[in-house]
């Protein structure tokens, strides 16, 4: 049902293999997408080696800082020169250090950073890139979208709950929330839309430096009604938004969590 055959589609935040913009990137791939990456400066092997890997075009592929207007621009300008019109953009980008996100290390037994000691600067360097570049992408991108162009944002429920350990990119995830609900009515006028996914813990590079966060995915497992979810869960339900099938849906938070965020208390069966 879903025919993406020659539309241009761009994803930002792939890592490695083990990153939901990956798995969503494939899923566009195998739609018939033509599909450009970015990224940064220690990803640049392994993403180009990916994109290798699966048939992705890597010639645009393009070191981008999205805390760089100008750098955006280029990379989004020349995909519009060479490939046309940008049809789909994934924002999957996002960025806290220890201070902001206040967790602690596996191994060791200092303890995590406090919350009420959330360094300004750090926080307003990872809101910077963690949130306010999807305003930023999309500024750039705004002229060089095709017709009903849809935009999807990646989030967590960490944005309405609290999980330590989390703490600082918890502030992040609301506000870009908030952003992608404005960004949908600011395109009403172009029919662009523009939607998050809130997904559940995936054991992804990054999440695993996290220490506690295991334990959380053992509670996920009994306590979300359909159990701990993958990457690729989360490219199945991407590849709706980044279809004709979601050409009326803008504004939405859609949740693929396995139900967790529908329980107000862990059960043990």
């Amino acid at each position: 049902m879903i025919n993406n055959q020659d539309k241009v589609a761009v994803v930002f935040g792939v890592r490695n293999d083990s990153s939901i913009a990956f798995q969503v990137a494939l899923k566009l791939k195998q739609s018939g997408c033509k599909v450009v990456l970015s990224y940064v400066a220690d990803t640049k092997e392994e993403v180009l080696h990916l994109m290798a890997q699966n048939g992705m075009e890597s010639s645009l592929a393009t070191e981008v800082d999205v805390r760089n207007e100008a750098e955006i621009q280029d990379f989004l300008g020349e995909i519009h020169k060479q490939l046309g019109p940008i049809h789909y953009v994934l924002h999957a980008v996002a960025f806290g250090s220890q201070n902001v996100m206040c967790y602690s290390l596996p191994g060791t037994d200092a303890p995590a950073p406090s919350y009420i000691d959330i360094p300004f600067e750090e926080l307003m360097d990872s809101f910077n890139i963690s949130a306010y570049s999807l305003l930023r992408i999309c500024r750039v991108a705004e002229p060089l979208l095709a017709k009903d162009a849809s935009v999807l944002t990646l989030t967590y429920n960490a944005s309405q709950r609290v999980f330590p350990g989390y703490a600082g990119m918890a502030i992040n995830k609301a506000a870009l929330e908030n952003i992608m609900l404005y960004l949908a009515s600011y395109f009403r006028k172009s029919g662009v839309r523009v939607n998050a996914i809130s997904a559940g813990l995936v054991m992804t590079t990054s999440a695993g430096g996290i220490n506690g966060v295991r334990k959380l995915r053992k509670m996920g497992k009994f306590t979300a009604p359909l159990g701990n979810i993958s990457a690729t869960d989360v490219a199945d339900a991407a590849i709706y938004y980044f279809s004709d099938l979601s050409k009326k849906v803008t504004g939405n938070t859609h949740f693929v969590d396995g139900g967790f965020n529908i329980m107000g208390v862990a059960i043990d069966e």
